[in-house]
């Protein structure tokens, strides 16, 4: 074990998804005490029930995840589009609301978002996920820049293409038809494993990561590039 993360209390959100096992598991490993939560976010009274029920919180992981939609863009109706933000976005400045006072009152804080890269490169029939995941990168870049001074850093990895529970389970990941998408979009000819994202987060959640502001890190094989 290193002690990359010793002493820090963690909060990773939705934990039983997304990256949350992997998080879970990689940041412990580094010395950090993990605090695991699997609350949905979607209601406005969660992020204060989080934050409250876990006290002292060093780092906050923002993991937000869902089953992205797959609707033709002129189909996307009302109900979708509020449900992909209200799952991924709207938690965003509630967790940040609750956790920003004790993190100024020690004149240090890290909030790291698990974004998504399809906010980086146009896909077909993602327009809603899409969307939701843009404003996410949006919000890091702007939130970064406004905390820097007060020495709480925002950032965010935009991934793809990550093996994952969420959006690339075994079953997935079996069918032959997948395997030659890898090859044919991914520079890199394979999913990134879920350990070595999650040993990326731990290095941005560590006191060797306080130069980065808004920043956003796309992990994904290689796939933007494209």
């Amino acid at each position: 074990m290193s002690g990359l993360l010793q002493g820090l209390r963690i909060v990773v959100t939705q934990a039983q998804d997304f990256m949350g096992p992997a998080l879970c598991q990689v940041l412990a490993s580094h010395g950090a005490t993990v605090l695991a939560d699997q609350r949905q976010l979607h209601l406005p009274n969660a992020s204060r029930e989080l934050v409250q029920s876990h006290g002292h919180i060093d780092v906050l992981v923002a993991n937000l995840a869902m089953t992205a939609p797959a609707t033709p863009a002129a189909e996307v109706e009302d109900a979708e589009w509020a449900q992909v933000f209200d799952v991924m976005v709207h938690p965003l400045p509630r967790l940040l609301r609750e956790v920003m006072p004790q993190m100024k009152a020690r004149g240090r804080g890290k909030f790291l978002v698990m974004g998504s890269a399809s906010a980086l490169r146009g896909m077909k029939r993602a327009s809603s996920y899409s969307a939701a995941r843009g404003a996410q990168l949006a919000w890091v870049q702007a939130v970064g820049v406004e905390l820097a001074a007060l020495n709480i850093q925002v950032n965010a990895i935009a991934q793809n293409f990550v093996e994952n529970p969420t959006y690339f389970p075994p079953e997935v990941q079996a069918n032959p038809r997948f395997a030659e998408r890898l090859q044919r979009e991914v520079p890199l000819g394979r999913l990134v494993k879920a350990e070595e994202d999650a040993e990326f987060a731990a290095y941005l959640c560590s006191d060797k990561a306080d130069c980065f502001v808004g920043q956003v890190f796309p992990v994904c094989g290689g796939w933007v590039q494209r």
